[in-house]
């Protein structure tokens, strides 16, 4: 089994001020941008057989500014949908739950059209994305390249690694970097994480 490269979107003003960032589709900054092209080199050094890339504007951003023009959009790699928390951050939403913590609990309901997802949910979507994964990488010779957000890639790797969806808390992921998801004696591990050139 080849390689996964993982590529979490630059900042955004709302990752910057860590306002949970699902269905609203906000820019990249200009930090964002520069985080993105200090990736062209890692990105560079290999063959990618193929990418995907979130529906979001900040992926699809980031996928251009990286170099890769041709990924296919999947709609199973957007960002947790944070239902009644989106746009609130953590110690906002932690006043009235002192004890919330996304990836166990979960969020609030909200409108009809983003209504919230639970952990178990952004797994199952993460299970669909590795399937798609694998079946490219059964037919390339290069890594399989996802561009998309932190909580959900977290989610993903958790899952790669055989874990409940839980344990993506497990795993700081910063804007702007390349963690690589690979295998030892044909089990999967982190090979690489959070990794940015120097600036």
């Amino acid at each position: 089994m080849g390689d996964l490269f993982l590529v979490r979107h630059g900042e955004t003003e709302w990752s910057r001020s860590g306002r949970h960032t699902g269905a609203t589709d906000v820019p990249l900054t200009e930090t964002g941008r520069a985080e993105a092209r200090r990736l062209v080199p890692l990105i560079r050094s290999h063959r990618i057989g193929a990418a995907f890339v979130s529906p979001m504007q900040r992926a699809r951003e980031t996928a251009e500014l990286i170099g890769v023009h041709d990924a296919r959009i999947d709609v199973d790699l957007r960002e947790w949908d944070y239902g009644g928390y989106e746009g609130v951050t953590t110690p906002e939403i932690q006043r009235t739950r002192p004890d919330w913590f996304l990836f166990t609990d979960g969020v609030v309901p909200g409108p009809p059209e983003h209504p919230g997802e639970t952990p178990e949910q952004v797994g199952e979507r993460a299970d669909r994305v590795l399937a798609k994964a694998d079946a490219a990488l059964a037919n390339t010779e290069g890594v399989v390249l996802l561009v998309a957000h932190g909580h959900f890639l977290r989610v993903l790797t958790a899952r790669r690694l055989g874990l409940p969806p839980s344990a993506g808390a497990l795993f700081q992921l910063a804007t702007g970097t390349l963690c690589r998801l690979g295998t030892e004696h044909g089990r999967p591990v982190i090979a690489g994480w959070n990794v940015r050139p120097p600036s």
